[in-house]
């Protein structure tokens, strides 16, 4: 049904929009915004400025403004130019927004009627934003955090102290930021334009996902999984946008974000959008902060690891997400979510092989060394100084990023001491190539080589320059077809879109950051290969998109729409873990998007790219020694049960609470529905109408004869301004009206002057049919004393109000019939897991018993070792006695000896690798 005029379909060289765009389109505009979660090669570009200008058309909007990466913005203004050739476009470039230029282009946005501004993100970064919404925020943060603070107050404890410490920090910094701001205000220091003045009323977000780094507020500051608190000032700069528009117009969105990659890696990210996009349906479902959503959707999980004293300790994280169905309908609520299956778009088929990598013997001795380095904290191991206290904390960050070396090429950790392997990533990848290369000479295929790690450096080893010199001297590829990302700037970028395109240069080597996204070289390539796996979906997501998009034409033509994908990974490393990991998260999130998820609770797993890795899976993955994991997930899972267990009973106590103050609060909302009835029905029988239908005023006020509304009017303004009470009352009956009695009755308020309490007195009125009855106000009691007609009305206003309240109250107690025989029910419901509870500790009993039996098998194994070492040379044999100890390893243990070892409570303290 859109058909938008004035779309130069011809110059932009299609036939229509996909229809995927015009839903999207259509959706922007019916709701002033959205989320708009393409995937990669949808034509986000073309449905965000189709919504610009139709919204412009329709004058729902009268200037809409789109932000965009540095990279994109030319070509975007090059395409909404060709769509809309009559369009007047505002495209500045970046010494536009010099400060000497600032200024004059921020008025001429200002002052003229432009169909859309188009700025890059640090563009936008740099306009001043409104102080008042400012002040609004910060303030709101602020109140948060007191709130956490005396939250963790009332917990106290040492864990509570070490959090405090954290929010009071910041909490000091937002009231020096909230100061300062004050001040400004104060003084008017910034007489210049901020965002609120320039007449923009729609904002269009590309890549929306670069923003996603917004401050929140947690007492949970200590738990892994969660992003910076602290957030960036590009992101609060963008929180105060949206955030002026949305009280413009008084609703939620007011802002379109578009991204192929909204959620990344973590179903917390989704919070930040809510944030940003809903504010006033969290506020409805009074979820005021990141805690208050959390305590809905997420679990707060323990894992376990090994202490510096080799101990299993605790560490939390967000990891297990709940009412799962409600979170992706909550989401689905504002997104429109499309992958190229959803429109049958004709794009290549990613053939995806996993390449694996046997580990060489160098890698194997460097495998021990890294988990002896993990379990101890003898940075030796690595061939590293030793690690300083704050170090230590993050050990397994650091053992994480070194088996991530290791995988890749054990030259990233020390090029003198390692030496280049035939069978390493560089050579396997590089045999691919070449291989790929000489087949597809024919077509000038091309392919792109991906890897965040080893990127090119002056100095030192390097996975790029190991790469293109094995392919220039074993394979005989000229070294001008072979080119890096790194050394294209953005305003080179489009000379390497040619030549890629054009099969001049047919290898590009790229990190995610510079080479994952806005990268058009797709017209030709025949592979993609990752020499290292990401750690977020989104990244993997962005690589695939390079190759794998619409336009693809040598794919489409030569090799049946098919491009291939290599992913290299090394046995006995974390690379099959964490592609593994990557393609749960990434199918599970796709399921969320679409509503697909036939269950209520997810694992998002335990690795991160901040923290590393959980101490049991890093061992069990590098050694394929997996009983201590499974003990530690075992161990996890009783203690959530466990945890569950009291949360239910708790919960059971909570509502036997509750029900008992909603069976009083159904007594008193009874008791004021019946009297809301009787006055209801006075009221209605009593009621007179005006020859115009509209309700007449009858009023009766004591000592007032006339019944000209401006007389009325002034009457009750001056009781109001001007009424003392009666001795020994605080009220006083002043008229009537409709069979109910009028008031008015005196008001008092303190206040606080120069540290002394003082007292102000106001006057206000109110109807009330009997004593003891309801009694109606309208506009708070206070009357309209600019108006007198209004404020003749006052008590009118006041009394019709019987319907409305009676309507409310009556819908009160249909909720709470509803809601009490609920929560009686549940009073009488057993925790429904308590068989599995049982159930998981017996096999935990189990599994200790086994680790118990390994544990001594080690301990004869080295008795016996021991022994063996007591043959010296020299040719004489000299048989060392054998003590106590090594006689009882010798003939084995006795039934007594293993029964004490399978005693739990030893086994904790005494547990090995």
């Amino acid at each position: 049904h859109l058909n938008f005029p004035g779309l130069d379909k011809k110059a932009l060289g299609i036939d229509d929009l996909y229809s995927s765009q015009k839903n999207a389109a259509w959706r922007i505009i019916q709701n002033r915004g959205a989320l708009v979660d393409h995937e990669v090669g949808l034509g986000k570009t073309l449905t965000m400025i189709v919504a610009a200008q139709e919204m412009k058309r329709l004058k729902t909007i009268h200037k809409p403004m789109i932000i965009a990466l540095k990279a994109n913005v030319d070509q975007i203004a090059e395409t909404y130019r060709k769509a809309y050739p009559a369009a007047k476009i505002l495209a500045p470039g970046q010494n536009d927004f010099t400060p000497s230029e600032r200024v004059r282009l921020l008025h001429e946005i200002k002052n003229n009627n432009w169909d859309c501004i188009i700025l890059t993100h640090d563009q936008f970064g740099k306009i001043p934003q409104s102080p008042e919404v400012q002040k609004s925020i910060l303030q709101s943060e602020l109140e948060n955090i007191d709130l956490d603070l005396d939250t963790l107050k009332d917990l106290g404890g040492d864990i509570s102290k070490k959090m405090l410490k954290g929010l009071e920090i910041r909490k000091n910094n937002l009231e020096g930021k909230l100061k300062g701001l004050l001040k400004d205000i104060e003084e008017k220091k910034d007489k210049g334009i901020n965002f609120k003045d320039m007449g923009i009323d729609h904002l269009f977000v590309d890549e929306s996902h670069k923003f996603k780094n917004l401050t929140f507020t947690t007492r949970h500051n200590r738990v892994a999984g969660l992003g910076n608190m602290e957030g960036s000032q590009k992101a609060l700069n963008m929180l105060f946008a949206v955030r002026t528009l949305q009280e413009k117009f008084d609703a939620d969105l007011c802002v379109t974000f578009l991204s192929g990659t909204p959620i990344s890696n973590s179903l917390t990210e989704m919070y930040l959008i809510f944030k940003y996009q809903r504010p006033r349906e969290l506020a409805r479902q009074k979820i005021e902060n990141f805690d208050a959503w959390a305590a809905v959707f997420a679990k707060k999980t323990t894992d376990f690891e090994f202490s510096v004293t080799n101990e299993i300790v605790a560490k939390e994280r967000f990891r297990h997400f709940i009412k799962v169905p409600e979170l992706a309908m909550f989401y689905n609520e504002i997104t429109d979510y499309k992958t190229a299956k959803h429109i049958n778009l004709d794009k290549p088929e990613l053939q995806e092989t996993l390449v694996n990598i046997k580990p060489s013997e160098q890698q194997r001795e460097f495998i021990k060394n890294l988990m002896a380095f993990a379990k101890t904290g003898n940075a030796e191991f690595i061939g590293r100084a030793k690690l300083t206290p704050k170090e230590d904390l993050g050990r397994m960050l650091i053992a994480t990023n070194y088996a991530k070396k290791m995988a890749a090429d054990l030259r990233l950790i020390d090029e003198r001491r390692y030496g280049d392997h035939p069978d390493n990533k560089v050579n396997a990848a590089a045999r691919n190539i070449a291989r790929i290369f000489e087949e597809s000479t024919k077509h000038k295929g091309t392919q792109i080589v991906f890897s965040d790690i080893g990127t090119p450096k002056p100095v030192g080893f390097n996975m790029y320059d190991a790469l293109k010199e094995k392919l220039i001297r074993d394979f005989n590829i000229p070294a001008n077809q072979i080119t890096y990302i790194h050394d294209w700037t953005d305003r080179r970028k489009p000379e390497l879109f040619r030549k890629m395109n054009r099969g001049e240069i047919r290898i590009l080597l790229g990190s995610t950051e510079k080479a994952g996204t806005g990268l058009n070289v797709q017209e030709r390539v025949v592979a993609m290969h990752h020499l290292d796996i990401p750690w977020r979906p989104s990244d993997l997501g962005q690589r695939n998109g390079r190759g794998g998009r619409q336009g693809n034409k040598v794919a489409k033509e030569y090799y049946d729409n098919k491009v291939q994908n290599f992913i290299y990974a090394t046995e006995q490393s974390l690379d099959n873990y964490k592609f593994n990991l990557l393609k749960n998260k990434e199918t599970f999130i796709a399921q969320m998007k679409n509503c697909e998820l036939n269950v209520r609770t997810i694992d998002e797993g335990s690795i991160d790219e901040k923290s590393g890795m959980n101490f049991s899976e890093y061992i069990a993955i590098l050694s394929g020694d997996t009983s201590l994991l499974e003990k530690s997930k075992l161990e996890k899972k009783v203690a959530v049960m466990e945890s569950l267990k009291t949360v239910h009973f708790r919960e059971v106590s909570r509502n036997r609470y509750g029900l008992e103050n909603m069976q009083n609060e159904r007594h008193s909302t009874a008791t004021t529905l019946d009297k809301l009835r009787g006055d209801a029905e006075i009221y209605k029988s009593r009621l007179q109408f005006t020859d115009d239908s509209a309700k007449a005023n009858p009023i009766q006020l004591t000592g007032l004869k006339s019944v000209d509304a401006e007389v009325i009017g002034n009457h009750i303004t001056s009781l109001y301004r001007d009424w003392l009470p009666p001795a020994g009352g605080q009220e006083q009956k002043i008229g009537s009206l409709y069979g109910f009695d009028l008031y008015i009755k005196r008001k008092q308020e303190t206040y606080e002057v120069n540290g002394s309490y003082e007292y102000r007195y106001s006057n206000s009125f109110f109807a009330q049919r009997e004593a003891e009855g309801i009694r109606y106000t309208f506009n708070e009691g206070l009357p309209n004393i600019d108006n007198p007609k209004l404020a003749a009305r006052h008590f009118l206003n006041a009394i019709d109000r019987v319907e409305s309240l009676k309507d409310k109250y009556q819908a009160k107690l249909n909720e709470l019939d509803t809601e009490i025989p609920k929560v009686e029910k549940l009073l009488q419901k057993p925790f429904a897991q308590e068989k599995e509870l049982e159930q998981m500790k017996s096999e935990l009993a189990g599994l200790e018993r086994q680790i118990s039996i390994k544990i001594q098998e080690n301990q004869l194994k080295q008795a016996q070792e021991h022994m063996g070492e007591a043959v010296i040379e020299n040719d004489a044999t000299i048989v060392q006695m054998p003590n106590a100890t090594t006689q009882a390893a010798a003939r084995g243990p006795t039934a007594e000896e293993v029964s004490e070892k399978q005693e739990p409570e030893r086994i904790k303290s005494r547990m090995q690798l």
